[in-house]
């Protein structure tokens, strides 16, 4: 099956229902579909607002395929042969235009994407142009391997799926239109690819950062910023942190997603546009993100734009899972040299930091020792959002590796990250940062959940200080007696009481809360068998 289906996709090309455009040609055909905003850019429309996640499946030897299926993913595979006989059936009819580009910039891992979509429905071209503005020049490397995705739009809505073929690097988009769909098809195949060359594919923003220490070194980090959908992950990878560059400091955005990390500690990067969330972007809590998305040549997606042609990135009329694809260059004088992040022994270490989402006793920052680091990664713990699925947004989640795509057992991958943090443990600092404040009190009621008392949240400004006190090591961290880690308890410019779970809590209420935590991680970890033991008594 799999052969037959390779030999399928390759033989799309040269079809007399295939075609390709030069750039300027792709980009006029894509904008007559589009809005056109004040600042010369265009937002798209899409009917479905989300990743299809829970219509998903993995298909291959026993290496890939999913541990846990919902009945509609089993009928996905019970269908199967059935589905792949209409698709490549249709193939032969539909209009199809090909998009070929390169994910990445090095002279290893650079894998040829093969984009085709169904222009059925015209207004799909939109899609063709978001993959082109995502990835980079087919012809500056060509190391491989081959990947290809073929999205069909208009197939029908109750028949909805994406079929994954890692092991043949093969992805069947049917009946979304949502360009999420498009984007993780490449990086998803990429990161299985990576794993199998000795790298691991990450869900991390990537970035270089210069600070001043106590002594007054100038030190120079590589920095890679974990964190699941909407939990601040682009917004602090696309941030200064407010270092001063009178004083030789600076950042060097490199990723915002996805990097392929390397047991030297060196990370390479695959896109040039970067796809965020829009909702909250302001000039004065994200300026270096402002600045670029007002920029011609940024794509909106599902962003609600007046009669006038302004963004409004705050109303979520439309959806709460608004987006943009900003381009990399955009961000300058921002941006790292090349999308690479170098290797550890041309660092002064390596900054790992974990956001999470939470909203009632796990500390705002925690710093974290090399097993605690494989355990925080392992827990990848959060809330739902938008973005993912929005009937079940605000609702507690844990995605290994803060990564929705890991393809294989993600026991491996924690095991891979423990065996890096020891091999580099002199040059790596953890932390765990939360961006969803603490204090909250909320209870179900008829099944639905009620906020009764809100969190105390840390504004972007205070949660990018307390990076920049990383940065600096000026943070003064304490031992806390609950999940055995130092926390910040002093931070420059930023009042860390206020975040003291003792304000907000009675002491039992806190051991309960704090017992109810650790019971659920215990059981998360329990359920990964080849995960090292070690591993599953950190943060528990």
């Amino acid at each position: 099956m799999l052969k037959g289906i390779l030999e399928t996709v390759r033989g799309l090309d040269g079809r007399p229902n295939v075609k390709e455009f030069p750039f300027k040609e792709l980009r006029r055909r894509a904008e007559r579909f589009g809005i056109r905003t004040i600042y010369g850019n265009y937002n798209f429309v899409s009917f479905v607002k989300n990743r299809s996640a829970g219509k998903t499946v993995y298909i291959g030897s026993e290496r890939v395929r999913q541990r846990k299926l919902n009945d509609y993913q089993r009928g996905l595979i019970e269908n199967l042969d059935q589905t792949l006989d209409l698709v490549e059936r249709y193939l032969e009819k539909a209009p199809l235009i090909r998009v070929e580009r390169t994910m990445g910039q090095n002279d290893e891992f650079t894998p040829r994407c093969h984009f085709y979509v169904s222009v059925y429905r015209p207004e799909m071209i939109k899609l063709a142009y978001m993959v082109h503005r995502t990835l980079f020049d087919p012809e500056s490397y060509t190391n491989g391997p081959d990947l290809y995705t073929i999205m069909i739009p208009e197939w029908h809505e109750k028949d909805r799926q994406i079929l994954v073929f890692p092991e043949i690097g093969v992805t069947f988009v049917l009946g979304t239109d949502y360009y999420g769909e498009a984007k993780k098809s490449f990086l998803r195949m990429a990161m299985w690819e990576a794993k199998q060359r000795g790298m691991l594919g990450i869900h991390a923003g990537a970035k270089v950062a210069r600070a001043r220490d106590r002594s007054g070194r100038l030190r120079t980090y590589g920095m890679l910023i974990f964190g699941l959908t909407a939990t601040g992950k682009t917004t602090h990878t696309c941030h200064s942190h407010n270092l001063d560059p009178n004083l030789g400091e600076g950042i060097g955005i490199i990723q915002d997603d996805v990097v392929f990390l390397k047991k030297d500690g060196s990370a390479l990067g695959p896109e040039c546009g970067f796809y965020l969330k829009t909702e909250g972007i302001t000039p004065e809590t994200q300026p270096i993100i402002y600045q670029a998305v007002t920029k011609p040549d940024t794509i909106f997606e599902n962003v609600l734009i007046d009669y006038e042609g302004r963004p409004h990135f705050g109303d979520l009329t439309l959806t709460g899972n608004g987006r943009g694809i900003m381009q990399r260059r955009d961000l300058s004088p921002y941006i790292w040299e090349g999308v690479n992040m170098p290797p550890l022994d041309e660092l002064d270490g390596l900054v790992m930091i974990f956001i999470t989402r939470r909203n009632t006793i796990v500390p705002i920052a925690s710093r974290l020792t090399p097993t605690q680091i494989a355990a925080a990664f392992m827990l990848g713990e959060s809330i739902e959002s938008s973005g993912s699925d929005p009937s079940r947004a605000g609702e507690s989640v844990r995605e290994v590796g803060t990564n929705p795509f890991i393809i294989g057992d993600p026991a491996e991958e924690g095991n891979w990250i423990l065996d890096f943090v020891k091999r580099n443990e002199d040059k790596v600092i953890g932390c765990m940062i939360n961006t969803g404040g603490v204090g909250e009190i909320s209870e179900f009621v008829n099944g639905r959940r009620v906020v009764r008392r809100k969190a105390v949240r840390p504004a972007i400004s205070e949660t990018a200080t307390i990076i920049r006190g990383i940065l600096r090591g000026s943070v003064v961290w304490e031992k806390e007696p609950y999940f055995n880690t130092y926390v910040a308890k002093g931070v420059d410019g930023v009042d860390m009481s206020k975040f003291d779970i003792s304000r907000y809590y009675e002491e039992s209420e806190i051991r309960r809360m704090v017992d109810e935590l650790k019971a659920e991680r215990r059981e998360w970890l329990n359920g990964f068998e080849n995960l090292r033991p070690e591993i599953k008594r950190e943060l528990v």
